[in-house]
């Protein structure tokens, strides 16, 4: 996955001129509090530069997996088409990008964030997109007044970002402010993944219906030190290559996300969980099932055109 084209033209015009030693630098900065999920109270985008290195080295791969839910979330409710966003955390607009690249009738969204630099690099680039945009300051924790709800609320790799205690109150308030579906998106780790278990439950507990990943509503049936998570490939341009000094043209972003809604879903297929496993005549796919259990199933080619739809299946697919 690539980003789209407006984008990464806005991107590559606003590091111009920017030392790739300067943008290395920052961005290992940037990566190491992500990483180590530093809660100090200081934003991790607190200036020019770590923005400028967050949009060389990270933008594409969080696009990546924001893009990836969506498209998970459009398979669960074909029919939905989002006419307002409400983004929580909208760093530089990754979701506003996501979201408008998927459904055209997008015509107004409110991005949340704390930062400035970042709220300014956002609006600079969403200039490019047909959509009315107010970026307002305020983060998670700290809703501006008058916020309205909206078709969509979404909330990206933020999370992380806040203390625990913190948590189910913002759940609380994301779903009141959706007028249909919310979506959350978090990183690919265990840790990740027992947040996105917690605001699970407590959604369910709410009365929304879960879209994806989740075929079911039953408690997630995979056990520590397993964990559900997706990922996708994410081809890196040349300066995204430069930024990281990698060599490899692609990465692998690691996610977990989560769709609920208002409105009901059809009926849910099996959810695949993990990388399909190939051999001559046969595939094994680990499956999250509608009844509520995990368990890996083998198809082979006297299972027909179940088979052929096994060999087409990737990690993350519903069948």
């Amino acid at each position: 996955m690539e980003l789209p084209a407006l984008l990464r033209q806005g991107v590559d015009a606003m590091l111009e001129g920017t030392p790739l030693t300067a943008l290395r630098t920052a961005g290992k900065a940037l990566s190491d509090r992500y990483r180590a999920e530093v809660r100090d109270g200081r934003l991790h985008m607190a200036d020019d530069l770590a923005v400028k290195a967050y949009l060389a080295q990270r933008l594409p791969a969080t696009y990546a997996a924001v893009r990836a839910a969506i498209e998970a979330l459009e398979t669960a409710r074909p029919d939905f088409s989002p006419q307002t966003l409400l983004d929580v955390g909208a760093g530089p607009g990754t979701m506003l990008w996501a979201a408008a690249d998927a459904w055209p009738a997008l015509g107004h969204a409110v991005l949340l964030e704390a930062s400035a630099p970042v709220r300014t690099a956002g609006q600079s680039l969403a200039a490019a997109l047909p959509v009315r945009c107010d970026w307002l300051s305020g983060d998670a924790t700290l809703f501006p007044t008058g916020i309205q709800p909206a078709d969509l609320v979404a909330i990206a790799y933020v999370l992380d970002e806040l203390p625990p205690p913190a948590l189910p109150k913002l759940v609380e308030r994301l779903w009141a402010l959706t007028a249909d579906t919310l979506l959350i998106v978090e990183p690919g780790t265990p840790a990740g993944w027992r947040r996105m278990l917690e605001s699970r439950a407590q959604l369910i507990a709410a009365g929304a219906h879960i879209l994806a990943p989740c075929p079911h509503h039953e408690p997630c049936p995979l056990a520590a030190p397993d964990w559900c998570h997706f990922s996708r490939r994410v081809a890196r341009s040349r300066l995204h290559r430069l930024a990281k000094d990698a060599d490899v043209p692609w990465e692998d972003e690691k996610f977990i996300y989560l769709a609920a809604s208002r409105q009901p879903a059809p009926e849910h297929g099996s959810r695949v969980l993990a990388p399909p496993k190939t051999g001559s005549g046969k595939v094994t796919l680990k499956l999250c099932q509608p009844d509520g259990n995990a368990t890996e199933r083998l198809f082979t080619k006297r299972d027909g055109a179940a088979f052929k739809t096994a060999r087409r299946a990737d990690w993350g697919d519903a069948l």
